[in-house]
C-alpha cells in the first residue's frame, strides 16, 4: 500500500518536512549515504528557531546567540549594525555545529526512517542538489576554520566584506567560526599555510574589532556555486532547500530558507485529500516564488557586489547604518522571508 508522503534525503530540511507533515499525514523518510563534514558552522534565524520548536528538537539545541551583526567594508568607509532589539526578535540568529543539529533530528524521526522506497502518493525531493538543476560557479571558494580570540567572542558576529569576497565571523564558546569566500588559488593557499600565516592573514582581512586571532583548527575549503532548479515541483514530486536551490553562504539564507520550503509545505498538505494533486503542488510552487526568488537574488548580489572597495558600497552601508526603518526591514526579510513585508 502506497504511503501519503515519502520524503527523500534525511538531513536537516528532509526531517523538518518529515516532522512537520507527520501530524496530518502517513510518512516515510529515507535516508541517504551521505556523510558529515567535519566542522561545517551553520546559523539558524530566529525564524528557524520557531520552525525547530514546532518539531520539538530545539531544546535539545545549544546554540550560541547573535544579537549584534556589525556590518563593514574593508579597505572603505562604511559600516552598519544590525541589532536584534531593532528588529523586533530576541536574537538576529544563533550558531551551531551542522552535525549537531542533524543528530538532535535524527533522534526524532527514528521512527520515520526507511531503507527500501515505499510507494508514495507525492514524493518529496530533500536529497541535496539536483543534476539537472542549472548552476553557475562563483569565482571563489569557502575557506571554512575554527579560530580562537584572545577575549570572548561573546553575542556578536561580523561580516566583512572584502576585495576577494565577504568573511563572515560566527560567535562560538571557543572564539568564532570562520567562513572565509576568496579566489580558489587562495583558498588553498591559506588551507596548507602555517598557523602563524592563516592568523597574519585572517587578522588582516577582518580588522581590529574581533580582537587578536590566536589559533585555528578544522580548516576545509568548500567550492562555492549557485544552483536553482527551474521548477520545484513535477508530477506527484516536490523539491525543497538544497534540490531546489544551493545559495551562496553570505547572509546564511540557504538552509534557513530549506527549512521555510519544509514548514510551509506541511501547512499546504495538511488539508489536502491528496497531497500529490497538481493544484496542491502548484499552491506550493506559488507560494514559495517570492521568499526563494527573493532569496536567490539577494545572496547572489551580495557575493559579488562588494567585490571591489568603490563609494556606492560605502554609501549603501552607511545609508543602512543612519535610517533604522531600512535596516529593520532588511533584517526582518533576512530572518522571516516575505513575512516581513508591509
Amino acid at each position: 500500500m502506497a504511503v501519503d508522503i515519502l520524503v527523500r534525503g534525511a538531513g536537516p530540511v528532509g526531517c523538518v518536512a518529515a516532522l512537520a507533515l507527520r501530524s496530518s499525514r502517513e510518512v516515510r523518510l529515507l535516508q541517504g549515504d551521505a556523510g558529515l563534514p567535519a566542522f561545517r558552522p551553520i546559523v539558524l534565524s530566529y525564524a528557524s528557531r520557531l520552525i525547530l520548536e514546532r518539531v520539538g528538537v530545539w531544546r535539545a539545541l545549544a546554540p550560541t546567540e547573535i544579537d549584534t551583526i556589525h556590518v563593514s567594508l574593508a579597505g572603505g568607509f562604511g559600516r552598519t549594525v544590525f541589532d536584534a532589539r531593532d528588529a523586533g526578535v530576541p536574537a538576529l540568529g544563533y550558531v551551531l555545529e551542522y552535525s549537531a543539529l542533524l543528530h538532535a533530528l535524527r533522534s526524532s524521526v527514528q521512527d520515520l526512517l526507511v531503507q527500501d522506497e515505499p510507494e508514495a502518493r507525492c514524493v518529496v525531493h530533500a536529497e541535496g542538489a539536483a543534476p539537472e538543476a542549472g548552476e553557475k560557479r562563483y569565482s571563489q571558494d569557502a575557506l571554512v576554520a575554527s579560530v580562537r580570540f584572545a577575549g570572548a567572542a561573546g553575542n556578536t558576529a561580523f561580516e566583512r566584506f572584502t576585495g576577494e569576497g565577504p568573511l563572515a565571523l560566527l560567535p562560538t564558546p571557543g572564539g568564532y567560526a570562520v567562513v572565509w569566500s576568496m579566489r580558489p588559488a587562495r583558498a588553498r593557499e591559506l588551507l596548507s599555510a602555517s598557523e602563524e600565516d592563516f592568523l597574519e592573514a585572517l587578522a588582516r582581512a577582518a580588522g581590529t574589532r574581533p580582537g587578536r586571532p590566536l589559533g585555528v583548527a578544522a580548516r576545509a575549503v568548500q567550492p562555492l556555486v549557485l544552483r536553482v532548479r527551474e521548477k520545484c515541483i513535477a508530477e506527484r514530486a516536490v523539491y525543497i532547500g538544497n534540490a531546489a536551490q544551493t545559495l551562496h553562504p553570505v547572509a546564511g539564507q540557504g538552509l534557513n530558507l530549506g527549512l521555510r520550503d519544509a514548514w510551509e509545505l506541511a501547512q499546504i498538505m495538511r488539508g489536502a485529500e491528496d497531497p500529490g494533486d497538481a493544484a496542491v503542488l502548484e499552491r506550493f510552487a506559488a507560494r514559495r516564488r517570492l521568499d526563494s526568488g527573493a532569496a536567490i537574488r539577494v545572496t547572489d548580489l551580495l557575493a559579488q557586489a562588494f567585490l571591489r572597495t568603490n563609494l556606492f558600497a560605502g554609501a549603501a552601508l552607511t545609508a543602512l547604518d543612519i535610517f533604522p526603518a531600512p535596516r529593520r526591514f532588511f533584517a526582518r526579510r533576512m530572518i522571516f522571508g516575505p513575512s516581513a513585508l508591509p
